[in-house]
């Protein structure tokens, strides 16, 4: 049975795309006047506060991340013909969850990291070295939007030029919901899958009697408890890991751009002279300018851990974007502050059992791709006349700049 998708656009009711791309107004009015709100119109109940939202996400006795409904539209929605462990990952809770977490975490270990670091910084070099100098850039097209899929078509093992590829099945996978075009998404979405499978299907049976340094192959060999991958397991956990190493981390990069031209102009100026403080950095965008990082949970059992009385099988959204900018944990927290001691305490990448595998990828992308950056370029500027309204798309991140100029200077 198919999960009915809740429409959580319909909560806040954006009525523009700029407001919807930094609703720092209404995360003010709900974190100060409704912590915990219920919606009538989509049935559910919804947490702003940082120790509510980190309460959801963590306590798998009370919320539960198997439920009728969601507010996830990834993937394809139709079950693949074998279910498996990991088609079910981000909808089952421990101890269920552990077995498949744990091998898909294989892939992302310490040691990985650092043995992919410098496959990530020559790809973030050339990019970089191909942008002029002196010149205007739309920094989404030549930087942030091909910076990720460049990188996870390299870290699974298959060709670069592949990455375009990459992209726009992503692009499609991770499309947001909208009530009007359910169905035409949902075909689109499965034939995305489709095409997907069976361009990697093939690559995995091959790499299979040909083991490699890559993701791919790091999950053929992980082992937990005499466990290992199926080839078709292997495909589903690759388009997860897409979906977490590509949209989320393009949308990120972009942003921390955005905020150096219209948030903080200084910003700059100062990681070029100290870059050591490029990783507070990063902890601080993806704190304040991630914008719409949110999860759902149903409820488990009757309680009332957040003050209301919730009954078994209400549904509740944890608002990380709006916690992150909860008083009672961050100081000035509608502030951009790249000095702040606690700022990596942010929940952008949720808590609890399903904190995000492609984090710490994330973070390292970010960190050198901002390192590269200033080491060529003295400077950046806005462009006069940008208009953010017409350069937003839809995603699953909420909505995503297609088009940000940059005048960049040696």
């Amino acid at each position: 049975m198919n999960k009915e998708v809740i429409p959580i656009n319909e909560i806040p009711n954006f009525q523009s795309r700029a407001e919807e791309f930094f609703p720092i107004e209404w995360y003010k009015e709900m974190l100060h006047h409704h912590p915990v709100y219920y919606h009538e119109g989509t049935n559910t109940w919804n947490v702003f506060k940082y120790k509510d939202v980190k309460q959801v996400l963590s306590n798998y006795e009370f919320f539960s991340s198997d439920g009728p409904r969601t507010a996830i539209f990834v993937g394809a929605n139709k079950k693949p013909e074998k279910a498996t462990s990991i088609s079910n990952i981000t909808m089952v809770d421990p101890p269920d969850h552990r077995k498949s977490r744990s091998l898909l975490a294989a892939a992302f270990t310490p040691r990985s990291l650092k043995n992919w670091e410098p496959r990530i910084q020559q790809i973030i070099t050339d990019l970089v070295e191909n942008i002029p100098v002196d010149a205007t850039v739309n920094i989404v097209e030549a930087f942030a939007a091909p910076l990720p899929s460049m990188v996870i078509a390299d870290l699974f093992g298959v060709p670069i030029k592949d990455q375009h590829q990459f992209k726009e099945w992503v692009d499609i996978l991770f499309q947001p919901y909208e009530k009007n075009r359910v169905e035409d998404i949902m075909q689109e979405k499965e034939q995305a899958a489709k095409e997907y499978f069976q361009y990697l299907y093939p690559i995995v049976v091959q790499k299979r009697s040909n083991l490699s340094d890559d993701i791919i192959c790091d999950l053929i060999r992980a082992e937990v408890e005499g466990e290992k991958f199926t080839d078709e397991e292997i495909v589903q956990a690759t388009m997860l890991l897409l979906g977490a190493g590509v949209e989320t981390t393009s949308h990120a990069i972009a942003n921390a751009f955005y905020s150096m031209l219209y948030d903080d102009t200084s910003i700059y100026g100062e990681i070029k002279k100290n870059t050591e403080l490029i990783p507070n950095t990063v902890e601080e965008m993806l704190r304040y300018r991630f914008q719409s990082s949110r999860r759902d949970r149903t409820v488990k059992q009757d309680n009332d851990l957040l003050g209301v009385p919730l009954k078994k099988g209400d549904s509740v959204i944890a608002w990380m974007s709006a916690c992150n900018m909860d008083g009672d944990m961050f100081e000035n927290p509608f502030e951009i502050d790249i000095h702040r001691s606690n700022n990596k305490k942010h929940l952008t990448f949720g808590s609890g059992p399903h904190f995000c595998l492609g984090a710490p990828l994330a973070r390292l992308e970010m960190k050198l791709g901002l390192e590269t950056f200033v080491k060529k370029f003295s400077r950046i500027e806005r462009v006069e006349g940008f208009e953010l309204e017409k350069n937003l798309t839809d995603s699953a991140t909420g909505q995503s700049l297609t088009y940000l100029p940059v005048k960049v200077y040696k």
